[in-house]
């Protein structure tokens, strides 16, 4: 099945880097995609609310597997339980599990299930949705003890699972029952690197201790998403290091930061609040070595103000600060610290918050904000493109090429045009942008490649299929290895191959079928730590063109439940224009996949398709400028004054309008009335109250600045609408969260697009915007 891959497999010892919205992948040398936190806390939170918002007896379903028979003369403390835990040879697939109702008689003691939630009835409906969470962090963690190779990290999910599953038997909270609790050592990490901060760097200019601050807080980060090795790793890598001493710190991390991640039933710390200098000193040495290596490898893509800040200050940062990690004698871990001591008093480096859905590190981010000069030719080529007029069709109402080329004259910033070349790459920046610019470098490089029966096989090619076959093994595990390898080297199978550094580090495996007008893409997989680059989206811009210069204008594939997100990005949908009679019989079908297709415009040159629509928008950019400058009346200035005039009524000043200046009376029976039209208009209905939690799980979580028209007319009441841009912006948020949190065929969004018609039109009318 084609699918990015969700983070799975990350190198013990490293970043981790897991694919964006998920967790980590599982420690462990396994790894597999279904143990730890490699199904994604947000995939497990999704099923959380789905399951709180159904019925109570279905809940109470649930409840009864976990909970004890309470007929008198049921054995005690039996429940009815999963099979031993013994990991089967393959394991159980989600969509294979029995279903399970209140009559339907308990394994362990015959009574029918429901005697296993009478104590429930009572219970209120908050209590059941916190016992229900457990349940399925339960489950979660019963998967990844199956799942989990190494036995240490396996130990630990098994007795956090005897925990959750006791919790919901005894209705309480769970609680790690150790002889120590967080923090297990001070001072912390984090007040460590604080106290570093002050006594190495206080004597410091502002601005140059600013930049001390923020590489402290960038590893501060490092540490809190660091993937820790297990100890039977260490023991090979380290084996002359307190084995037994990592391994306590091994299982409190697992217990406290880690496995919280995905089981939010647990209480979870940052490693950098609740572990000192013993856990630091046992990461340091091969985080440091990692860190800069990459640092190293990345330089060329720098510009010039970061790459001292990177390659200069942070390696010496770096080297100062592991000084005082493994020095006995360092003053920075003492308790009794005082601030500023080897100078002035200085204000402490604020608290690393790390969100765990970035999906990557600062130090990545800041790695990968690149730095590129195109040359000249390059630049001839885009602007170029603009000129070639001569082979349009001009549209009536077209802009005509001559004042094109005069608004081109007038902007003289290149980077407006070409992309950020002297400067850092933009939240606004297209998503393949990165890559494109790496690929203008010679630092990546795209092949069509495939196995050939017939020429001499070249050695090259072999070692790149031989790299993409790995690649898609270890991205897509759930595939077997064997098919993998059998359509990787198919002659009749060619696959788009990412190199980088003159290795694989993604692909596209696909099949032509030229008679049917359409192409199968088979596997799609960058490696992991490779991704959040655009290099899925380059890859796919590429096969795109390829199959245009081919005249195949549809692709088809079958996508997993983790790479529907990345193929609609790239412009898939559900909606198959190929005919079914085109491909019934020729594509390969999978059970679970969801049916995607895209269908190609020979027009859009793919590649450079965000650089044209930057020149457009700032194009369309300087013409409004241009054009506002030519309608924007100047009125002559007042002379009434020098006449003896004393004053004179504001609306007599030309230009101003009398419109802003209403009575604040007047604007509120305005207001009052449009609010009131609003409110009984037919569509109105699903914005009178706000949103209740029960109706929309997650909702609030989605849209942080809810409204609804109750508040807005309360707020009408209290006299808080002074203008009219806060009663406008209350209502279009209304429409904007509805857009936002639904889908654009569900019936809300269709409410919000028509009411929000109606809105502008009655404002129009009663004058406080131009028609």
């Amino acid at each position: 099945v084609s699918g990015m891959s969700d983070g799975a497999g990350v190198p013990q010892g490293s970043p981790a880097l897991g694919a964006a919205g998920l967790a980590p992948a599982a420690p462990g040398s396994g790894g597999s995609e279904s143990s730890g936190a490699a199904l994604g806390s947000a995939r497990i939170a999704v099923k959380k609310a789905q399951l709180r918002s159904a019925p109570r007896p279905k809940k109470l379903e649930k409840l009864g597997v976990y909970s004890s028979c309470k007929v008198a003369n049921a054995t005690a403390g039996r429940v009815r339980t999963r099979p031993p835990l013994h990991p089967p040879p393959t394991p159980p697939r989600a969509d294979q599990a029995a279903a399970v109702n209140l009559l339907e008689p308990c394994r362990s003691c015959s009574h029918a299930l429901s005697n296993h939630v009478i104590h429930l009835e009572n219970v209120a409906e908050d209590e059941v949705d916190r016992l229900l969470g457990i349940a399925l962090d339960v489950d979660h963690l019963y998967t990844c003890v199956h799942k989990e190779e190494d036995p240490d990290t396996k130990q630990v999910y098994f007795s956090l699972f005897k925990l959750l599953k006791k919790s919901i038997l005894q209705m309480g909270m769970p609680v790690v029952e150790a002889l120590e609790s967080p923090p297990f050592e001070k001072p912390s990490i984090e007040q460590g690197v604080n106290n570093f901060v002050q006594y190495k760097f206080s004597h410091l200019p502002l601005k140059e201790w600013q930049t001390i601050v923020e590489l402290a807080k960038m590893f501060l980060k490092q540490i809190n998403f660091w993937q820790l090795e297990t100890p039977s790793q260490r023991k090979q890598r380290a084996a002359g290091d307190d084995a037994a001493g990592y391994k306590v710190n091994y299982t409190r991390w697992l217990c406290y930061c880690y496995v919280p991640q995905f089981c939010d039933s647990l209480p979870r710390y940052e490693a950098t609040l609740v572990f000192g200098r013993t856990l630091l000193r046992s990461v340091f040495t091969v985080m440091r070595k990692q860190l800069l290596q990459q640092a190293r490898q990345e330089k060329e893509k720098l510009p010039a103000e970061k790459r001292t800040l990177i390659l200069t200050h942070f390696p010496k940062f770096l080297s100062m600060l592991e000084e005082e990690v493994y020095s006995n004698n360092s003053p920075i871990w003492s308790e009794d610290f005082l601030a500023g001591s080897s100078g002035g008093q200085v204000p402490t480096v604020s608290r690393v918050s790390c969100e765990y859905g970035d999906g990557h590190l600062a130090l990545k981010s800041s790695l990968t904000l690149l730095h590129t000069s195109s040359s000249s030719a390059e630049k001839r080529k885009l602007v170029d493109s603009l000129s070639d007029d001569n082979k349009r069709v001009r549209v009536i109402g077209d802009i005509p090429m001559e004042l094109i080329n005069e608004v081109m004259a007038t902007i003289t910033d290149p980077a407006a045009i070409l992309g950020p070349e002297t400067s850092l790459l933009t939240a606004h920046s297209a998503r393949d942008e990165a890559a494109r610019l790496e690929e203008c470098r010679g630092v990546i490089e795209f092949h069509v490649i495939g196995n050939s029966l017939s020429q001499k096989p070249n050695k090259k090619i072999l070692m790149w299929l031989v790299g993409l076959q790995n690649v898609f093994s270890h991205q897509l595990p759930r595939m077997p290895k064997e098919y993998i390898t059998r359509l990787v080297f198919d002659p009749k199978h060619k696959t788009l191959s990412l190199i980088k550094d003159g290795r694989v580090i993604g692909g596209i495996c696909f099949r032509m079928f030229p008679s049917q007008g359409f192409t199968e893409i088979v596997f799609c997989a960058v490696t992991s730590n490779e991704q959040v680059k655009g290099y899925g989206t380059h890859l796919m811009n590429h096969l795109k063109e390829y199959h245009i210069k081919h005249d195949i204008l549809n692709f088809l594939t079958y996508a997993d439940e983790y790479a529907i997100g990345y193929f609609k990005k790239q412009g898939f949908s559900k909606d198959i224009k190929v005919p079914r009679v085109k491909y019934v019989g020729y594509i390969k079908d999978y059970e679970g996949a969801t049916l995607m297709g895209c269908e190609l415009n020979p027009s859009i040159p793919y590649t450079e398709f965000s650089i044209i629509i930057k020149k457009q928008k700032e194009i369309i950019k300087k013409l409004i400028e241009r054009k506002q400058s030519q309608i924007r009346k100047v009125y002559p200035g007042l002379t009434c004054f020098k006449e003896g005039v004393r004053q004179i009524p504001i609306e007599s000043i030309p230009g101003i309008r009398t419109k802003e200046l209403k009575d604040p009376e007047q604007l509120y029976a305005t207001f009052k009335s449009i609010l009131q039209q609003v409110k009984s208009h037919q569509s109105a209905w699903p914005f009178m109250e706000p949103v209740k939690k029960s109706e929309a799980p997650g909702y609030y979580q989605v849209i942080r600045f809810p409204m609804d028209l109750k508040t807005m007319s309360e707020r009408l009441k209290s006299q808080y609408y002074t203008t009219r841009k806060l009663f406008m912006a209350d209502m279009q948020r209304i429409f904007t969260n509805c857009r936002e949190y639904n889908p654009p065929e569900s019936e809300y969004y269709r409410c919000a697009n028509l009411l929000e018609k109606f809105f502008y039109s009655k404002i129009k009318e009663a004058g406080l915007i131009d028609k």
